[in-house]
């Protein structure tokens, strides 16, 4: 009997992470931006009908990058798990942080034990409701890790590079239309060619001003007059 061909555990995880990154930075960015009244999300996006960007719950969204089947499964999965435990339990029981907790858990299973990880890496957003209570941004990765963001994020593709062009432009305090084009420039600097344009973008807002339903998706005109600097 031949002896079992034997690959490390360290080479293991190392060939899944590597699989994983290859997967996630063959698609198109997304950026997340915190801005006086909330937070916006921009992505790049021709599709009409398959979104990156959703609600979750009252006041959280989830967003994703990589392989739409598999970041679309997490999503519905999370939809689910909120109106369970808000049902069960009460609306303030269903917190972003709790959220992030479930996926980290559910992408750390999957990259341990599957065969193949998942290609994704997602954000859980909520905004609270009004200025003195925090904005929370969770950034979970393909294995499970999940990062705690502050001011921005970036998702996918070239986000080293998007994330370079927001740490030298992004400031606090900027309003909903100034915080979309700050996130549409960071989209175009990697490769500093034509404008994208509304077509080309899935834009959505958290906004707190909204009462309890703070999620608010921008299409047609108002993504227009978003994107017209003044």
């Amino acid at each position: 009997m031949g002896v079992p061909f034997y690959v490390s555990p360290e080479q293991v995880m190392k060939d899944r992470a590597d699989y994983a990154r290859k997967g996630i930075a063959r698609g198109r960015s997304l950026v997340a931006l915190e801005y006086a009244d909330g937070i916006a999300l921009v992505a790049e996006n021709p599709s009409r009908t398959l979104f990156k960007i959703s609600e979750i719950y009252d006041r959280i969204a989830f967003a994703g990058v990589g392989k739409y089947n598999e970041f679309d499964t997490l999503r519905i999965a999370g939809i689910r798990h909120a109106d369970i435990r808000g049902y069960s339990y009460s609306r303030d029981d269903v917190t972003a942080r709790g959220l992030a907790n479930n996926y980290a858990q559910v992408l750390g299973n999957i990259f341990t034990h599957e065969m193949k990880p998942y290609e994704v890496e997602i954000l859980v957003a909520a905004v609270g409701r009004d200025a003195d209570e925090p904005v929370e941004m969770y950034h979970i990765l393909y294995d499970g890790t999940v990062v705690d963001e502050h001011g921005f994020t970036t998702l996918g593709g070239e986000a080293e590079a998007i994330g370079q062009h927001l740490q030298t432009s992004y400031a606090e305090g900027l309003d909903e239309a100034a915080a979309i084009r700050l996130g549409v420039a960071a989209l175009q600097s990697p490769e500093g060619t034509d404008d994208l344009a509304a077509d080309d973008l899935e834009v959505a807002v958290l906004d707190r001003s909204n009462g309890r339903r703070t999620f608010r998706r921008l299409r047609g005109e108002p993504l227009a007059a978003a994107l017209q600097t003044s």
